[in-house]
């Protein structure tokens, strides 16, 4: 395997190189960003706390949280910072880490998804076996599965990077490190590493993709056997899931299912599920779950409860002392 010595620092053109432009994209990819920690931290926090969602779907939805928060971290806090200067360099091994990162995380995150609909599967067309399927260890194996799986995808990643010969261009036109911006810098055929690029990531995000909606019409068809109440809730929740899925699958396949041709749309659409969705995603779960919403409310009573009664014995306190 050929290292990548001769070039040692990449320059990233970014999304524009614009002043102006510079700043609107600072502004856009600040305010997703911190609408995606705090939506996503709420959800967590709001998880963790409430004994109300213990069930095996919060238990996947809190997973589902965590890696959009370190999806979005990986791209989001450089681009920010790349944003104030002129010329944003990183080095190959800040390169080949994010290259890591990106498809560890954005891998687990397409693991997870598919889990949340076995569960509801399970939930739906096996509702008297549940508690049996989706026990707590089940679920618990099953992420720590979908983990390993996870490395195993950006291992791959890594191998790929590493084999590319770097000799002479060092601009990478686009925002962040990733292979097929990386292919074009190459100083040697890439054709088979475009192969092995799409059998990897091109085959996770569509085989993903069709499972995930196969999935989804089984357990719609299934719904004309419950009540009406009971087809309306799942039906909200199923449909929920359809939107995260849809959003974050489409824009995958177009970019990852032709490394060999790139279009200037590709770091629009890029941005679309780097920072879009990870930041629709809580939003997503938290307006159209009552229960969310409920154990959101009293995790923020309970808050505020707890700094009244803070401030009430403080002035106690100083009373005392006085």
């Amino acid at each position: 395997m050929q290292l990548s010595i001769n070039v040692t620092n990449f320059l990233l053109l970014g999304l524009t190189q614009d002043p102006r432009r510079k700043n609107i994209v600072l502004a856009i990819f600040l305010f997703f960003y911190m609408g995606t920690l705090v939506g996503n931290l709420l959800i967590i926090a709001t998880i963790k706390t409430s004994q109300a969602l213990g069930s095996p779907m919060y238990y996947f939805l809190f997973y589902l949280s965590l890696s959009d928060t370190c999806f979005s971290t990986t791209v989001a806090p450089r681009t920010i910072v790349d944003s104030l200067t002129k010329a944003a360099s990183i080095s190959f091994s800040e390169c080949i880490i994010q290259v890591f990162t990106f498809h560890l995380f954005g891998s687990l995150e397409i693991f997870i998804l598919i889990l949340m609909a076995v569960d509801r599967y399970v939930a739906i067309c096996k509702p008297l076996h549940y508690t049996t399927i989706m026990s707590h260890q089940v679920c618990g194996m099953l992420v720590a599965i979908v983990c390993v799986g996870s490395c195993i995808h950006s291992l791959v990643q890594i191998f790929l990077a590493l084999s590319l010969p770097f000799c002479g261009p060092n601009e990478i036109d686009h925002y962040f490190c990733d292979l097929q911006p990386l292919l074009k810098l190459a100083c040697s055929d890439t054709y088979v590493i475009n192969l092995l690029f799409v059998a990897n990531s091109g085959t996770l995000c569509t085989v993903s993709f069709l499972m995930l909606m196969v999935s989804y019409v089984i357990i719609l068809y299934s719904l004309r056997n419950h009540s009406a109440e009971g087809r309306k809730k799942a039906l909200f929740t199923c449909v929920s899931h359809i939107i995260v899925v849809v959003l974050f699958f489409v824009p995958c396949i177009f970019i990852y299912t032709r490394p060999a041709t790139t279009f200037p749309m590709d770091k629009m659409i890029s941005v679309f599920y780097t920072i879009c969705t990870p930041f629709l995603n809580p939003l997503i779960y938290t307006l159209r779950n009552a229960e969310v919403k409920n154990a959101m409310r009293k995790l923020w009573s309970r808050k505020v409860s707890g700094d009244i009664q803070g401030i009430k014995i403080r002035i106690n306190k100083e009373n005392f002392s006085f």
